[in-house]
């Protein structure tokens, strides 16, 4: 026995050294912690840097994304257009135009009528087939700046659509059915040229069609003379105006380059213009353009031509 008793004395001796030598010291976890720190913070430091501009840079391409999609869009609209209204138009037939009582947040931008072509909708009578056939529609897109701090939409300001379009049937009364609330047709036998009697159109009755949103984030900083000064354009009409009175000029917060466009009625061309707003989409506060931010508003823009003309005496 007095091997084996060696042998378990020897081992508890052994035993008792690695429990004296297992752990760290107080000192030690602090170095620890210290070192710890020293080298995760910048770690820490670059990963949020990185996910912030990444953050940045998705904004961008996002926001560019949505605005060449939105003057797309127009464009497609416009290749049908018959008559593109001025500044002077929209002045004239404002009234009849939806929001008129909400103009300052509510603006319309561009405003024409236009041919649309509609395939088997017409009824032949004595068959159940239908046949192609067309009908007129007006169309409004409007420059949209609300203050709702309850609202879902952003901060930045936003671009709506209404249209109201007429009927279509093989009789009066099929017509009637299909047609839009509000809608009359633009009267050609009234007197002067084709700019006064478009000028001249009404609407039949109350609207139940809304403005729909086409696009959010467009730019909403107010024209300035220094970072932000009012656009112009080279032939036709802008609209918004920034100069002068009535209702074809910009008013309230809508006085902003975020959506304009250049018109010329007699030839039925339209120059669109879109800047929108990738801050309003990572920040709340200090969403405005300026020199130093303007990587942040991509432009885009686009000159149209109708495809179609009314001609009157």
């Amino acid at each position: 026995m007095t091997p084996l008793k060696w042998l378990f004395i020897k081992q508890r001796k052994l035993f008792r050294v690695k429990q004296k030598s297992e752990g760290f010291t107080l000192v030690e976890l602090l170095v620890g912690i210290v070192i710890a720190t020293l080298v995760i913070t910048p770690l820490l430091g670059f990963m949020i840097n990185i996910m912030t501009s990444d953050r940045q840079e998705q904004a961008k391409v996002t926001t560019e994304q949505e605005i060449q999609a939105a003057v797309d869009y127009i464009a497609r609209d416009l290749q049908q257009a018959i008559y593109i209204y001025d500044a002077d138009g929209i002045d004239k037939i404002r009234q009849q135009l939806p929001r008129y009582g909400d103009k300052k947040n509510f603006f319309p931008v561009l405003v024409f009528w236009k041919r649309q072509f509609l395939s088997d909708k017409l009824p032949v009578p004595g068959s159940q087939e239908k046949d192609d056939t067309f009908v007129y529609s007006l169309v409004a897109y409007y420059l949209i700046k609300d203050d709702d701090k309850d609202s879902v939409w952003s901060k930045a300001a936003r671009i709506g659509r209404f249209q109201i379009k007429d009927g279509y049937g093989a009789t009066e009364t099929d017509k009637n059915k299909t047609r839009d609330k509000g809608f009359q047709i633009f009267n050609l036998q009234a007197s002067g040229n084709l700019k006064n009697k478009m000028n001249q159109w009404t609407k039949s009755g109350n609207y139940d069609q809304r403005i729909s949103a086409l696009v959010d984030y467009i730019d909403q900083t107010l024209i300035n003379d220094n970072s932000n000064p009012a656009p112009s354009c080279a032939s036709g009409q802008q609209i918004p105006q920034f100069s002068g009175s009535g209702d074809a000029v910009a008013i309230g917060n809508v006085k902003t380059q975020g959506f304009y466009v250049c018109v010329d009625s007699e030839n039925v061309v339209a120059e669109v213009y879109l800047r929108g707003n990738a801050l309003a989409r990572i920040q709340n506060n200090n969403i405005d353009f300026n020199g130093n931010n303007k990587t942040y508003f991509p432009q885009a823009r686009i000159r149209v031509q109708g495809n179609r003309f009314l001609f009157t005496n």
